[in-house]
């Protein structure tokens, strides 16, 4: 169950032009990060040329994945949920909970990585009430020394924040590497200069059924799209949880930033508001933007 996998196959399909992308020399990597698909294109170089390119892409993702993944049982996080401390943790992490802090505070609480062990509950069929118990963001404690979680069986998940994260990182260090025309899908895309011809990049935003409801030209620009009935819990429930147990007030919502962590939190955090709190939110982010809101 992962909501990323159904971002990137649907709701995050790119759409190009007929003719000119094809015609031009483009190089494209597709693999796997965080647990689900990824690509990136690059445009003005060939396959053979991208090779090394694509290798050193491929060693970053994977040391993010040493720090973000709940899939990897020695990732930073792993270690941190197992044993409730994290020590000398990692300054990518404190900079994705820093801003998840912040996305707590300005939703009144609605954004919370405790939530992990209750949809871990709902998942699984667990004791979601006792769980539910576990949840509470005020209860974390972190500096550059130490994380730790203040109670036993506490656990964090940062899936709403960190693909939007490991997004921007790639796609600075390609730029790092000299290419100004990228586009990055990590679950949450990164669009940088223009493809072929000078136009923008185009993202399709797609409904839980695969229909595309909306294009956004992107240029210099990142996009995130969250949408809770995306990927369902036992029982019918969507995997965007509220904190406090409340349903999800949106059914589909995207946001675009320049920073891809910021507009996948806030996409995440806007299904769970209604449209008045979210749009005050969004407005308090700097240049984020609500592309499509769709309430339930």
């Amino acid at each position: 169950m992962n909501r990323r996998r159904f971002l990137t196959v649907s709701a995050a399909a790119l759409a190009f032009p007929q003719g000119a992308a094809a015609s031009a020399a483009e190089a494209r990597w597709q693999g796997a990060a965080l647990g689900a698909p990824a690509s990136v294109i690059l445009a003005g170089i060939d396959q053979t040329e991208a090779r090394p390119v694509f290798a050193r892409l491929e060693m970053a993702l994977d040391r993010l994945e040493g720090i973000f993944s709940l899939y990897r049982p020695e990732s930073a996080l792993s270690l941190l949920n197992r044993d409730g401390r994290l020590q000398a943790p990692p300054p990518e992490m404190l900079e994705v909970l820093s801003t998840a802090g912040t996305l707590h505070d300005g939703s009144e609480g609605a954004f919370d990585p405790t939530v992990q062990p209750l949809w871990q509950a709902l998942a699984t069929g667990g004791d979601a009430e006792a769980a539910q118990t576990l949840v509470g963001w005020n209860r974390v404690r972190l500096d550059t020394k130490e994380i730790r979680l203040a109670r036993p069986g506490m656990a964090l998940t940062l899936n709403g924040i960190a693909q939007g994260y490991v997004t921007d990182r790639i796609a600075a260090l390609l730029r790092r590497e000299g290419f100004g025309n990228v586009v990055v899908d990590i679950g949450e895309i990164a669009a940088s200069g223009t493809r072929p011809g000078g136009a923008p990049w185009q993202a399709g935003i797609s409904d839980v059924s695969g229909r595309v409801v909306h294009r956004v030209a992107l240029r210099d620009r990142a996009l995130a799209t969250s949408a809770p009935q995306g990927t369902l819990l036992r029982g019918g429930r969507g995997h965007i949880l509220d904190p406090g147990g409340a349903a999800p007030r949106q059914s589909l919502v995207a946001v675009s930033a320049q920073s891809a962590m910021l507009a996948d939190g806030l996409s995440t955090t806007l299904c769970l508001l209604d449209a008045r709190q979210g749009q005050a939110l969004a407005a308090r982010c700097g240049d984020a933007r609500i592309e499509f809101i769709a309430g339930i």
